[in-house]
């Protein structure tokens, strides 16, 4: 089950502090895929026991059938921090909730145009 609401997502977004933007950036076969699956799945999107094997994010059937990423897909995601975690960001902050917003890249030379 998703662990985070629409409304959370917006109310994030005005809190330019508690975004971090980020890009998933490899060679082929070097699991940028299986990590964004196990980031969708922490995130509660897709159940921890398919994050590897989901390729949520390689959305084209070609993707699918060649087991490769070949358009780079973004996806928002909502985390909260515990106390402790907090401590650990030193930057200004508002609240404990994050949103992330990520890009799975393509890794093979042909795609460099993404």
């Amino acid at each position: 089950m998703v662990n985070f609401t629409v409304n959370q997502i917006r109310d994030l977004m005005d809190k330019v502090t508690n975004i971090r933007n980020m890009s998933v950036i490899a060679h082929v076969d070097h699991g940028k895929s299986t990590l964004t699956d196990s980031l969708v799945a922490k995130a509660g999107i897709i159940s921890s026991a398919k994050a590897g094997d989901a390729r949520f994010t390689d959305t084209r059937q070609d993707e699918q059938d060649r087991g490769i990423t070949i358009k780079s897909t973004a996806i928002s995601m909502y985390f909260e921090l515990t106390e402790d975690q907090m401590e650990d960001i030193p930057e200004k902050k508002h609240g404990n909730g994050f949103l992330i917003n990520l890009i799975d890249s393509p890794g093979h030379v042909d795609f460099s145009s993404e």
